[in-house]
């Protein structure tokens, strides 16, 4: 398909220790893989799944998350979507009509870059956006390559997350933006117990009677307990070496969008 490439990147070396796999301990070196089955498994019904479990409400958080790119109109403009399976980010950038925009969505599941392809193909989008199958921690592009980092609801499963903020400095060309949509802790405590029980007694139902698998939904929400809160993801950010981070909470604290800037 044309404009559409995939290159395998090696995978991260030197990992050690532990990590958490939802709310399990496992070697540090068995995340990935761990993580690769999970989506291997529901990339088929991924979108689906997102509008069912949120509601809908992940589109909204995704229009105002790439509302915030503001791709340039007058110059070439590079953008990498890290962790970006099946494109939802890069096609909506894409739907700008920016002639000047391109994308490269990143992703370590060959079955979610597949889904993406055919979504490339199937709106058009074949000459905006390629796919590199490749691991956040080990980007295989040049320093200084783009001018936008995105990663959406990806960073919690990455083994090494400041390896990977170190990585996303160092794609970013100066003056580029990092941005990071990723669910966070709910801040209002009627809102939390409703919320909790609903991510840990439906979604993984909802996810068995959709694509007859539930323990992949279960490691999706005992995931989101064990991210970072807002405040020292905001930290890690800022020790990765990407100024002025900050954070906006949406809908309660269910989600947060992070930001930074390569000066």
């Amino acid at each position: 398909m044309s404009g559409i490439r995939t290159i395998r990147s090696s995978e991260p070396s030197g990992a050690s220790g532990q990590t958490d796999f939802g709310f399990t301990r496992v070697p540090l070196e068995q995340k990935q893989a761990l993580v690769d089955d999970v989506f291997h498994t529901v990339a088929d019904r991924y979108d689906l799944m997102n509008d069912l479990m949120s509601m809908g409400l992940h589109r909204e958080w995704k229009n105002i998350f790439v509302g915030m790119a503001r791709p340039s109109v007058s110059r070439p403009w590079r953008h990498i979507d890290v962790a970006g399976g099946t494109g939802d980010i890069s096609f909506r950038i894409a739907a700008q009509n920016n002639p000047h925009a391109h994308s490269t969505v990143v992703d370590i599941n060959a079955d979610m870059l597949g889904v993406c392809r055919r979504r490339a193909a199937e709106l058009g989008y074949e000459d905006q956006v390629d796919v590199v199958d490749a691991n956040a921690e080990n980007l295989p592009f040049p320093d200084a390559s783009f001018d936008l980092y995105t990663i959406a609801f990806g960073i919690r499963n990455v083994p090494r997350i400041a390896v990977a903020l170190a990585e996303a400095k160092r794609v970013l060309k100066k003056g580029g933006r990092f941005l990071c949509l990723e669910f966070s802790q709910v801040d209002l405590p009627v809102v939390e117990r409703i919320y909790d029980q609903y991510s840990f007694r439906l979604v993984p139902r909802l996810g068995e009677a959709v694509t007859g698998e539930s323990q992949p939904y279960r490691y999706l929400v005992e995931s989101i307990r064990k991210f970072p809160s807002a405040e020292v993801f905001r930290d890690m950010i800022g020790q990765a070496g990407l100024a002025r981070a900050a954070f906006d909470r949406l809908t309660g604290g269910v989600v947060a969008i992070h930001s930074g800037w390569n000066l």
